[in-house]
This record gives structure tokens, C-alpha cells and sequence, in this order.
């Protein structure tokens, strides 16, 4: 059953021994995965102690659980043992559907040369308007889904051919489809963060929101994607860090938002308070398309 948790253990074992997740990361929630695979989190979760059991995983508070190593701590005769018994059920029931040798040989080597396909589809990369945007969405696959991805430009057609799997914003989709020939080609629908946004609209005492970006070409794409989503009517400035410098508004500002790329600078210099960071997140139905083309390979 695909969503026991012996078949997710499987998937995430040969995950993490194809490094599609590396060591040291973070998996996604218990709820995450178990909502995209149709799971309880409980189910999730008894995958995720099993897989600690054998040394792959490491539970750690706030983090949830992390990967520790490559592979399990089995010996090569216990490799051998487990792999044996799993074989000789799956043989038993091939010759049960009637194929002879010859065929469960052919069916054993096309299986093995299609296990190229995790190591192919380590090449990811997700597509922004410029580096800032492109790191935000990279941020927000990486939190939900698992997958690491590099940042490319849209600009950048030549060099997305390049890779095995891209992530496309699906108003860019009709630009990179020819790629679809010979790259995993996944269109992406995201947002803001809606605690984001409703913090900001609790807020009902605001009569100025300042924006703070780390390159000033961001500032007319982010303001035009959170002015119909936050509906404010007060006064709205923005602009991006030179040096270690913030730009002069923040001072006179009721409330600051920001970019990851300028985080370090405004969490130096701005209360908590009054600050909130940026960050995009993936509609459920993309994190599961990406998910699930990685889940089933």
C-alpha cells in the first residue's frame, strides 16, 4: 500500500541513498508529507522512528527529523539477508503470473538500468524574475517538499536546458515548454505566506508599511504582488540595502517587511515588532506534483 509506512520508509530509504535528500536536512512535517501522500501523520511519523532505528534519521527538537547518513548501518551479510528475502517473495510471485526465467532476468536488468534515474534528477533548479525572487521560491520547495534547487533566471532559457528537473512560475510556463522533450518541466502556482499576511491585516492601527529588498529591481515585482493581496489603503514605501545601510524610511515606518536576501541587516536593526519576513509558499497542489514525480521514480 502506498500509504503505509513501510512503503513511505522505502521511498525515503532510496531517497536519501540517491541523495535526493543529503545529510543534514530536514524532512518535511509529519502533517506535510502524510497530507501530500494521503497518510495520517502517524503513519508518517512510525516511518520516520523506523528509519531513526536504523540510523538514517536523527529526531531533534524544532527541526523535526534529519538526515544522518547515506545509508543504513547494515553489514553487508544483513544487506545481503534483507535483500535476499525481498527477492525471493517478488521472484515467487512473478512465477506465480507465469514468467519463466528469461523474463524475470530482462524485467530484473531494465529495472536496474532505470535506476539511473535518481542520480539524473539531482539536477534541479527553479526559475525566478531575479536572484532574490528565485532564492525565495527555491526556499519555499526546499521547506515543503524536500527538494533542493538551484536559482536560474528567466532569462536564463539556455542554461535550464541544462538541467534534469526545473520549476517554472506557470505565468513563465508558455516560455520553457519546448523543454518538456527532454527535461522534467513542473509548473509552479505560490503565494505569500497567509500567517504573513494576516498578521499584517491584524494589524489595524498601520498607516505605513515599509518594503525592504537586497536588489532594487525586486522592489516593483514584490510590490505588485503584495498590494492586492494585502488590500492596505495607508502609504506604502520601499527600497533595498546599500552596504550596511537600511534605506531612511524604516525610521518613520509603522511596520517593515523584507526579503531572506536583506534579513540579516533588518534583524539587526529593526525591533521584532516591527518586522516581518517575506517567504513564499507553494499551493498544495504543486508541492504534491513535485513530490510525486519524485516519489514514484
Amino acid at each position: 500500500m502506498k500509504n503505509s509506512a513501510k512503503y513511505i520508509a522505502d521511498r525515503i530509504r532510496l531517497m536519501i541513498a540517491t541523495k535526493q535528500f543529503q545529510v543534514g536536512e530536514s524532512l518535511p512535517s509529519t502533517r506535510e508529507l502524510g497530507r501530500q501522500l494521503e497518510a495520517s501523520f502517524h503513519t508518517v511519523r512510525k516511518a520516520y522512528h523506523s528509519l531513526a532505528e536504523e540510523g538514517l534519521l536523527k529526531s531533534e527538537k524544532g527541526k523535526g527529523f534529519l538526515v544522518m547518513r547515506q545509508r543504513t548501518l547494515l553489514d553487508k551479510e544483513q544487506r545481503l539477508e534483507v535483500g535476499g528475502a525481498k527477492v525471493q517473495s517478488l521472484v515467487e510471485e512473478l512465477v506465480g503470473y507465469g514468467l519463466d526465467d528469461a523474463e524475470i532476468e530482462l524485467l530484473f536488468q531494465e529495472q536496474l538500468d532505470y535506476m539511473d534515474w535518481p542520480d539524473r534528477i539531482q539536477s534541479c533548479a527553479c526559475v525566478g524574475e531575479n536572484a532574490e525572487m528565485a532564492s525565495m521560491l527555491s526556499t519555499a520547495i526546499r521547506t515543503q517538499v524536500g527538494v533542493k534547487s538551484e536559482q536560474l533566471l528567466v532569462s536564463e532559457y539556455e542554461k535550464a536546458a541544462t538541467y534534469d528537473a526545473i520549476f517554472i512560475p506557470i505565468r513563465f510556463m508558455s516560455q520553457f515548454r519546448p523543454l518538456q522533450e527532454h527535461t522534467l518541466v513542473i509548473p509552479i502556482i505560490y503565494h505569500y505566506d497567509p500567517d504573513l499576511i494576516l498578521s499584517v491585516t491584524e494589524r489595524a492601527s498601520l498607516q505605513t508599511i515599509g518594503l525592504v529588498t537586497a536588489q532594487e529591481d525586486s522592489i516593483p515585482k514584490i510590490i505588485n504582488e503584495l498590494k492586492p493581496t494585502l488590500a492596505f489603503d495607508g502609504s506604502f514605501v520601499a527600497g533595498s540595502i546599500y552596504g550596511k545601510s537600511l534605506p531612511l524610511f524604516v525610521r518613520d515606518t509603522d511596520l517593515i517587511l523584507y526579503t531572506p536576501e536583506s534579513a540579516r541587516l533588518v534583524e539587526q536593526k529593526i525591533p521584532e515588532k516591527n518586522r516581518l519576513k517575506l517567504a513564499y509558499r507553494l499551493s498544495d497542489r504543486s508541492a504534491e506534483m513535485i513530490r510525486n514525480e519524485l516519489w514514484e521514480q
